[in-house]
Order: C-alpha cells, then sequence, then structure tokens
C-alpha cells in the first residue's frame, strides 16, 4: 500500500480533473474561471461528504476510474448518474461511504444519457495547493493541479501539475484527513438529485439588439442539440443559423461562462467554467447561472431548447436553489 493517505490510482483518463466552485477575481488578468461543470452537484457530493460546499472535487466527465483507498479511514461521497462499485459490489450512487484502507472504488463510465458529469467529494478534501485561489483545473493555461498525479512520496499536490501523459497509473491523489473521523453515511433524497433539463433558461445578451426580432425568436423557437466539436471552453450548438449585424466585425469584449455568442458562421456557441475572458462575437443571450450546470451536463446529440425569463427572475432561482442546498446541509449536519 501507498505510504500516502489517499486514494491510489489503478484506473483513469484525462477527463477525471479536480474542480472546485472556480478562480473567482482574476478574470481581469486574462485567467479563466474555470470550476466545476455542474456546481450544483459539486455542492451536492461535498454536503453528503461533510464539507464545505465549495472543496474541490474529482470531476467525471463520461469516463470513471479505479481508486484503493489508502488512508486507514476514508469517508466519500459520489454524486451522478455513474454506476457505482466498492470492492466489485454494485452501491447506490449518489451517497457517501466510510472505507479502510486497502478497499476499491470504481465509478463506471456512464453514457450519460442522464447526466454527463460526476463529483467525488473526501471529507476533509484532496491535499491539493491553490492556485490562485481556487482548486480548479485549467489545462490550457496549466493552472491548478491538473489530473491525478501525485508522485508515491509526495505530500501534496504541486499547484500547476498539469499532466501531458499518463504516469498516474500506481500514483496517490493524497488526501487531507489520513483517518477520517467515523461518520454517518449518508444518501441524497431524490428531490435533490439532477434532474436531465430539455428546457435551459437565459436573459438577454448584452448585443441582443443587433439581432432582429425574426432572430431572436428562431433561437428560441429551435430545437438546439450540442455539437460533437464542444468541450469545456464552449458548447456549439447545431439546428438553426442565427444572424447577426455585426458578427464578426466586434470589438473584443468581456466574456463569461454562460454566455451565447454568434460568430460570423451563425453556429450559437454557449461559453462553459474553461471559456477565456474576452471575445468578439455579438451575444444574443447569458445562459442563468442555474441552469449551466444543467445544460453542462446535456450529451453530445442531445435536444433542448432555450427559454427566455430576465434578470429579475434569474437572482431569484439563483437564491431558491441556494436554500435547498442550505437546507440539506443543515438536515444532514441535524441529523
Amino acid at each position: 500500500m501507498s505510504e500516502v493517505a489517499g486514494l491510489l490510482v489503478q484506473k483513469i483518463t484525462p477527463l477525471c480533473q479536480l474542480q472546485d466552485l472556480g478562480r473567482a477575481g482574476y478574470q481581469r488578468f486574462g485567467v479563466s474561471r474555470s470550476g466545476a461543470m455542474d456546481p450544483y452537484s459539486l455542492r451536492l457530493a461535498n454536503i453528503l461528504a461533510g464539507n464545505p460546499q465549495g472543496e474541490g472535487c474529482l470531476e467525471f466527465a463520461l469516463a470513471g476510474a479505479v481508486f484503493e483507498v489508502t488512508a486507514k479511514r476514508l469517508h466519500f461521497a459520489f454524486v451522478g448518474h455513474f454506476p457505482l462499485l466498492i470492492n466489485d459490489e454494485p452501491f447506490p450512487a449518489n451517497a457517501s461511504y466510510t472505507l479502510a484502507g486497502g478497499e476499491r472504488i470504481e465509478i463506471v463510465a456512464t453514457d450519460g444519457a442522464r447526466g454527463t458529469h460526476g463529483y467525488l467529494a473526501v471529507l476533509g478534501g484532496f491535499a491539493a495547493e491553490r492556485q490562485l485561489g481556487s482548486l480548479s483545473t485549467h489545462l490550457r493555461s496549466g493552472i491548478g493541479t491538473g489530473l491525478v498525479g501525485a508522485a508515491s512520496a509526495a505530500t501534496s499536490l504541486p499547484a500547476g501539475a498539469a499532466f501531458r501523459r499518463d504516469p498516474r497509473i500506481g500514483r496517490t491523489l493524497p488526501v487531507r484527513r489520513a483517518e477520517a473521523p467515523v461518520t454517518a453515511e449518508r444518501q441524497l433524497p431524490d428531490s435533490f438529485r439532477r434532474r436531465p433539463a430539455d428546457t435551459i433558461r437565459a436573459v438577454p445578451g448584452p448585443q441582443t439588439d443587433q439581432f432582429s426580432d425574426a432572430e431572436r425568436a428562431r433561437f428560441f423557437d429551435t430545437n438546439w442539440r450540442i455539437d460533437s466539436h464542444s468541450d469545456r471552453m464552449g458548447y456549439r450548438l447545431a439546428g438553426a443559423t442565427i444572424a447577426a449585424e455585426n458578427a464578426g466585425s466586434m470589438i473584443s469584449e468581456p466574456v463569461s461562462p454562460g454566455s451565447v455568442q454568434i460568430p460570423a458562421g451563425g453556429q450559437p456557441i454557449v461559453l462553459m467554467p474553461d471559456c477565456g475572458t474576452v471575445g468578439g462575437y455579438p451575444k444574443i443571450a447569458t445562459v442563468i447561472s442555474v441552469d449551466r450546470g444543467r445544460l453542462g451536463q446535456l450529451k453530445t446529440g442531445t435536444l433542448f431548447r432555450f427559454s427566455p425569463t430576465d434578470v429579475e427572475s434569474a437572482q431569484r432561482f439563483s437564491r431558491g436553489e441556494a436554500a435547498i442546498l442550505d437546507k440539506l446541509s443543515s438536515q444532514f449536519s441535524n441529523a
């Protein structure tokens, strides 16, 4: 067994990354926010594990992984529509469990029909260094801890350790608690689970006046699908082309996750957590914060539509989601 307390990697893919709620406050310096594709599910995993809601988690995108516990006792939670095996036996996901050293966790790959991203949290968090205030991985810039790959003799993951090959098998992702306290195992109530979405709410974008009434109507009336040329930086959409008056000729300005850009070709691009900080395409809409995670859970080819809403409603939805999460956290804390 590894001398480092944590999760010994037996199988993994580059789609497994350490993420939290993102790197806030540095966009003005050209640093991407990054963070979880589905912040709601990450928060749920942390609540089940007994952590603050924004603690760093392992994010899985369709593919799974296999780990061996090297801590004396480890309490973990997994949230997502992925099969979960413990010591080769199936267990319900969306729950927390306590394991001893030598036991195995397997996150089995999913087809993404009910959701493409899952989150694994450990009580006390992973022993990784924050970089610019966050544990989030941004592979394009080499910021963050990157994929699992702490050397077997290391005590924590070094900042900026993005892995360009696959040396992770046999290495350990360290945790902060070598022996987690005895903790009640928890099951996520059905009412809190992420449901597949066929409607994504959006507010008008800053350049909405550059689109005719007909083009704005087309945007909200179209059944869109996520194109295969999509990633953590942006989701390209197929289904119609949207014409803007100044597409391709606008002066670059700040952008953020959720912005729906319309490039010269007319194929919308929804900016996702790893997006850049400026862009020169007109933005017809912005996906509201509580629906960005719902969009992030949709698989390539899934059909959905945008639904118009306003800023006041978006803020109300955000407060409502925060209240739901706080209620769950309080419920478990008082159990």
